[in-house]
């Protein structure tokens, strides 16, 4: 069991790669508050999740709320955002610009990316693309809250060949304009993510807690593939417990320090997840859903599923159609 891969299926990870931009010394390009365009980049996602990629040259890159000193990329780098703090991309620390909303939204009458040029045409350029992945955060997804403030991968100058061909792809694509080449570049964009995750998970020291810390630990991680792997199966803390071959005080410790949820609530939370993207399938009824996520009866899945929600599950359903006819439009 891939447990990350099966997170990202279920929360529905989509991406989407909207400015191509090169510039020339002294520029700045400014990335408002993620909260404030996010529907009209990525309609239907409860989060989205900006990333920007080196392609030439270098820039730096400084938070808003000041939370990190300003920090460098290089090509072949990827800074991801997944707070959604807004920022800025400059040839120099210190610099700012105006920011146009007017540009987040997506065309109907050309494909993306934006083609951005611009600068003081100095002789130093750098080229740089910019992105965008949609998710659900509801009912679960545990993956979000493991992610820090933002992720900064080095490409060429930290070996991470993945990234750097990935990068290379999307010039090849952008520059191409194929047919086709806005769907490329989402899957690229998605490709790029998981990467970089992978990198932040193989690089986080060994003290580390959170949800991504746990897929390594052999007890929590074995737990965890448990709850994946089999989630129907009526699981109890004892039965998980003996299982990963911990005693039932230990396992529990130990599986609210990484994850932060009991081991139960976690299993719950996590059928709740499977369950809605079941009730998303027309003429599945209600209760054939409680019935494949595990519960015994519809009523047990109707109050788990409000209780978390705040709706019951059918009105839920209600919701979800013209937020699934938006993202299709």
């Amino acid at each position: 069991m891939d447990i990350l891969s099966e997170v990202l299926r279920a929360v529905r990870l989509d991406g989407a790669l909207f400015f191509d931009s090169e510039m020339t010394a002294p520029w700045v390009a400014e990335g408002p508050p993620v909260a404030d365009f996010a529907q009209r980049v990525m309609p239907g996602s409860d989060r989205v999740i900006c990333f920007h990629a080196v392609l030439a040259g270098a820039c730096w890159a400084e938070m808003d709320d000041h939370s990190l000193p300003p920090l460098r990329l290089e090509g072949g780098d990827v800074l991801v955002v997944p707070a959604g703090i807004a920022h800025s991309l400059a040839s120099t620390p210190g610099m700012r610009g105006v920011r146009d909303l007017s540009l987040y939204c997506r065309p109907n009458d050309r494909p993306l990316p934006f083609v951005l040029r611009g600068g003081g045409g100095e002789a130093e350029t750098t080229r740089f693309v910019c992105g965008y992945l949609g998710c659900d955060t509801k009912p679960f997804n545990p993956l979000l809250d493991a992610l820090p403030t933002i992720i900064h991968a080095q490409g060429r100058a930290g070996g991470a060949a993945w990234i750097t061909r990935l990068i290379e792809l999307a010039v090849h694509e952008t520059e191409t304009r194929r047919a086709g080449g806005e769907i490329v570049l989402a899957r690229l964009s998605e490709l790029l993510f998981v990467e970089v995750i992978r990198g932040y998970l193989e690089g986080l020291p060994e003290e580390s807690r959170g949800w991504l810390a746990g897929l390594r630990d052999r007890h929590v991680g074995a737990a965890l593939r448990l709850i994946h792997g089999r989630p129907v199966e009526p699981w109890t803390l004892e039965g998980l417990a003996r299982e990963v071959g911990l005693s039932r005080t230990v396992f529990a410790e130990r599986f609210a320090q990484f994850v932060g949820l009991a081991p139960i609530q976690y299993l719950g939370r996590w059928r709740l997840q499977l369950a809605a993207r079941l009730l998303e399938r027309p003429g599945l009824a209600i209760a054939q859903v409680a019935r494949e996520v595990g519960y015994e009866s519809e009523e047990a899945f109707n109050r788990a599923f409000k209780k978390v929600m705040g709706i019951p599950p059918g009105a839920w359903r209600r919701t979800r159609e013209p937020q699934e006819r938006a993202s299709a439009a």
